[in-house]
């Protein structure tokens, strides 16, 4: 897992290396192990690497293949490679390296922009080909890592985080229709869109490829289907398959490193199932890591109660945090420097503040993060599925953050416009290759929605202390096999039923039968007291104001009741609106740039 930047000259000119240090500081958190810079004409590529595979000099970063012409720098974990290094090996390749960096490139001069239909894992990555002129840009089937890039007249340039391309020329301002979403969709932008206007990212299970004059061409290689298989399964060998899908994904994150792997153990049923999968192939001194927090009157802060179940039964080596608030508030302005876009779910503090902790004990964990999208564990699944009318209203009803109308009533004329969160949603929920509604929702939360929400947090909050996350229900054919269940066999027993079933037996029933928890930072919901009072700086700052996003008639009756004022999945609009205007002053306004 690692930070990656490069830039291609469009005008002729060299790149700047001055600009490529810039770059490479703003990533450093993501890779502390090596800095590596090379360059070829018009590129020049950056690194930042966290050494998880083959700790050797060897698989440091850029790497350069002279006999290929091929150079590449990379993000992420690629599980199947060694068997695609013996394919490799029998078709007459050399490797100089033991890990997973090189099998990228000898498969990209062996099956070119298909290599990336033979990767099983998590990748953003770029490759220059030194013969052809060209760059190969390529993100995962998932999105589960990042690639951001940007356009300018004299150049291209790309990077694991925003943060990085806002060292060079950008044109910063907001992007209207990225707004919409912002403020719609629980801060969720879908690729290729950002924030900004001059900030872009590669969709997820998409390829690009580029010249040296600029000319493009992108391929999706990878469509998630939602339909029932020809051959009807009983419920039996359903949960079978399913239970051999999940084992294989858990050990093949847990294989493929050469340090130690643990487990983020909030205490739901998707970490503390992979514990127990963990523990069932064999694992034996299993580190895990939870994090609690203070409680409030309506809210615990922590769920201990459960993880300490799971740690008792599988005599883990467990590590607990309890972080007060005081340290919350404290450090939630550096977690939002760390946040690649501006992120509002309550958990990204929580994992900055965890990964923090965890980093010091281990390089690599397991997270159960896309357990819930892909077996259907959120309460309104179910009322989507009850509700009449059009597809984009039933989703609305129980997903959207606010209404158009509202939309219009928070931010200032500049910005109003059409519906067009509604109108993308319409569109992702009525493409083809999805049997019912339900199959619809649930694919368009796995390819779309969880990318830019808890995906993303994930790694922006776990990278930011060089803490590689593994996202076992995330495998892409596990996911497979899952969006071809029954619907009933994911929304029945109140959710998740298929992995309930799964676990019964493997865990306690408490933690099975457990109403649906959340990772919990009370204070950012029910926003009082110091909270309060920061978030009340912020929206009343000059530079707010000065912006010009939202109205203030809006800002001062969310300040007067803050917390009469939640979304329909239970998040503060208040922090939701002092979120957005604290990532930009902390990471736009010092660097505030137009079009180079």
């Amino acid at each position: 897992m690692c930070g990656i930047s490069g830039e291609l000259r469009l005008d002729g000119g060299e790149p700047d290396l001055a600009l490529m240090g810039r770059m490479l500081q703003r990533l450093a958190r993501r890779g502390p192990d090596h800095e590596g810079v090379w360059a070829d004409g018009p590129l020049l590529l950056g690194h930042r690497r966290l050494s998880v595979i083959d700790l050797s000099d060897r698989s440091n970063q850029p790497m350069v293949d002279p006999e290929l012409g091929l150079a590449l720098v990379f993000n992420g974990a690629i599980y199947n490679y060694r068997e695609l290094r013996s394919e490799l090996l029998a078709k007459g390749y050399h490797f100089f390296s033991g890990g997973d960096t090189e099998v990228i490139l000898k498969a990209y001069a062996e099956w070119g922009e298909q290599c990336v239909e033979r990767l099983l894992g998590m990748f953003a990555f770029a490759i220059w080909n030194q013969r052809e002129r060209t760059l190969f840009l390529a993100r995962d089937r998932l999105g589960i890592k990042p690639l951001y890039y940007s356009w300018t007249r004299s150049a291209f340039r790309f990077a694991s985080n925003s943060q990085a391309l806002l060292a060079a020329d950008v044109d910063t301002a907001i992007d209207p229709v990225a707004l919409h979403h912002q403020l719609t969709l629980h801060a969720v932008i879908p690729a290729p869109r950002t924030i900004l206007q001059g900030i872009r990212k590669l969709a997820p299970a998409t390829t690009l490829t580029l010249d040296a004059a600029g000319h493009e061409h992108s391929r999706v290689y990878w469509r998630l289907q939602a339909q029932r298989p020809a051959r009807p399964r009983t419920e039996a060998e359903w949960i079978e398959a399913v239970h051999a899908a999940l084992r294989l994904a858990v050990r093949r994150r847990l294989d493929v490193a050469d340090v130690p792997v643990g487990v983020l153990l909030s205490g739901g049923l998707d970490s503390s199932l992979l514990v127990a999968l963990l523990a069932e192939t064999g694992v034996r001194d299993l580190r895990t890591f939870s994090v609690g927090f203070e409680d409030q009157p309506e809210e615990k802060g922590s769920e201990f109660e459960y993880s300490d179940q799971v740690v008792a039964r599988y005599q883990t080596r467990h590590h607990q945090y309890l972080i007060p608030n005081g340290d919350v508030l404290k450090r939630l302005p550096e977690a939002v420097t760390c946040m690649a876009e501006p992120m509002v779910g309550q958990d990204a503090v929580a994992f900055f503040l965890l990964a923090e902790r965890v980093s010091q004990a281990v390089k690599v964990v397991q997270s159960g993060q896309g357990a819930d999208e892909v077996f259907g564990g959120y309460f309104w699944y179910p009322r989507m599925a009850a509700e009449t009318g059009s597809a984009v209203e039933r989703f609305r009803r129980h997903y959207f953050d606010r209404d158009h109308p509202e939309f219009l009533d928070t931010v200032t004329p500049t910005w109003h416009g059409p519906d067009y969160t509604a109108d993308l949603i319409a569109a992702r929920l009525a493409e083809p290759g999805a049997e019912d509604y339900l199959d619809q929702v649930l694919r368009l939360d796995v390819t779309t929605l969880i990318v830019d929400d808890p995906v993303k947090r994930v790694d922006n909050m776990t990278m930011a202390w060089g803490l590689e996350a593994r996202v076992p229900f995330l495998d892409h054919e596990l996911v497979e096999l899952a969006m071809q269940l029954p619907p009933e066999l994911k929304i029945g027993g109140g959710g998740k039923n298929v992995l309930k079933k799964i676990a019964r037996g493997l865990l306690p029933d408490a933690v099975i039968d457990r109403p649906k928890g959340y990772f919990p930072v009370p204070a950012l919901k029910f926003v009082r007291g110091d909270f309060l009072d920061f978030m009340r700086d912020i929206v009343n700052s000059r530079a707010c104001r000065e912006r010009g996003l939202f109205q203030r008639a809006y800002l001062d009756r969310l300040l007067a009741e803050p917390e009469a004022h939640l979304t329909r999945l239970l998040g503060s609009k208040l922090w939701h609106a002092a979120l957005l205007e604290l990532w930009l002053q902390l990471n736009v306004d010092p660097a505030t740039r137009v079009n180079g």
